[in-house]
Parts: structure tokens; C-alpha cells; sequence
């Protein structure tokens, strides 16, 4: 496999929705990437397992929701054993020392970050590019993670659009897709599945 540039989008997707494609397709645009992996998680850590389909189940509907030539869905955690993000990209740079990746993530998750198991290492590890969340931006842009590594911001800059260049870019190094908002939760799809009755599938 030739050497790509790569986003990498994890979550339990539970379930996957329209959100996510159209995240990755602005991915695919705005960074200037080949491929998007969606990473489903056998188990968030830090989410319940109380209402989480199962595993087959949440790959099925990913790759339903996909439906892209550059949008792959993948068990790569489930297949080694790992559910933590640090140790995932860990992982993924040493089978895939060739490509280039980048971490993508909604402000609400930038904001959760310093929760996450070794989360300054995830920093150094890969680029990470946020999306945009209506209700998120500015605890996003002035919590922890976007002070701790304020001189390492990517820009839309004057002389050119710095973000295409993120994956090419030692970590840390961050960028905020304003122009990117997330407007869809899985959460608020079960809950309006469940109030409604139909299933999530």
C-alpha cells in the first residue's frame, strides 16, 4: 500500500449517522487527505456499556452510513485487543509506518481530552484536527489542551491554507475547522429512536 495521508475518526459509533460522513467528507476536502478510517471502538472507556449494540452490529451500519470510496470502516481495535486511543495510534504507526494520519475529533471531545488515558502523548503522536460543536466552540478553544499547546496551532493563514499540510506536520500540531459543525449526536439519535420506538439500526 502506497503511503497515504489518513484521518482517523474513532467512537463507538452507536450508531453511525450522517454527522460522521459528512465530517469526513469535509476531512477528505479541508486537509487535503486520501482516506478517512473510521475506527469503531469494541468499548468507549468512558462510556457506558448499558444500550451499546453490538459490535457487529455498529460495523454493519458503519459501513451502510459510509458509502464513500475513501471512507473506510474499520476493526482494527477490535482486532488488537484495544480500546484506548493512545494505544490505538500506537499501533497504527508501527503496522502502518508508511502513512501519514491524522486524529479527528468534535470541540466536545477536545474539551473531554485531558480524561483520556496519556492524553498529551495522543498530542505528540499525530496531528489532530476539531470540528466544530454548537455549544463547544469556546470551551474548546480556551480549555486545557488549546492552551497547553497554543504556540502549536495550525491556521488558515494569508499566504495559503496551512491546514492542507497538516499531516505533513511533526505533532504537536493542532487545527479548529470552523467552517466544520456537528450538528448530530449518536446519543440524541437513540434518544429519538427510543422515544419515537423504531430501532437504531
Amino acid at each position: 500500500m502506497r503511503a497515504q495521508k489518513i484521518g482517523l475518526l474513532g467512537g463507538s459509533f452507536n450508531p453511525a449517522h450522517d454527522g460522521h460522513r459528512q465530517i469526513s467528507l469535509a476531512a477528505l476536502r479541508l486537509l487535503d487527505l486520501d482516506q478517512i478510517w473510521w475506527l469503531v471502538s469494541p468499548q468507549n472507556p468512558l462510556k457506558s456499556a448499558e444500550g451499546m449494540a453490538e459490535y457487529e452490529e455498529r460495523l454493519a451500519a458503519a459501513e451502510k452510513i459510509a458509502h464513500h470510496s475513501r471512507i473506510r470502516v474499520s476493526d482494527f481495535e477490535a482486532r488488537i485487543g484495544e480500546q484506548r486511543t493512545v494505544r490505538t495510534l500506537a499501533a497504527l504507526k508501527v503496522t502502518f509506518p508508511q502513512h501519514r494520519f491524522v486524529w479527528l475529533m468534535g470541540a466536545d471531545n477536545m474539551v473531554q481530552l485531558p480524561k483520556w488515558q496519556h492524553w498529551e502523548r495522543i498530542m505528540e503522536l499525530v496531528p489532530v484536527a476539531i470540528f466544530n460543536r454548537p455549544g463547544y466552540t469556546y470551551k474548546a478553544l480556551n480549555g486545557k489542551v488549546a492552551y497547553k499547546y497554543r504556540n502549536q496551532r495550525v491556521l488558515n493563514g494569508l499566504t495559503g491554507d496551512h491546514r492542507r499540510q497538516l499531516a505533513d506536520i511533526p505533532p504537536p500540531a493542532w487545527t479548529f475547522l470552523t467552517e466544520t459543525t456537528i450538528k448530530l449526536s449518536s446519543t440524541q439519535i437513540r434518544n429519538y429512536h427510543d422515544t419515537t420506538g423504531n430501532t437504531c439500526s
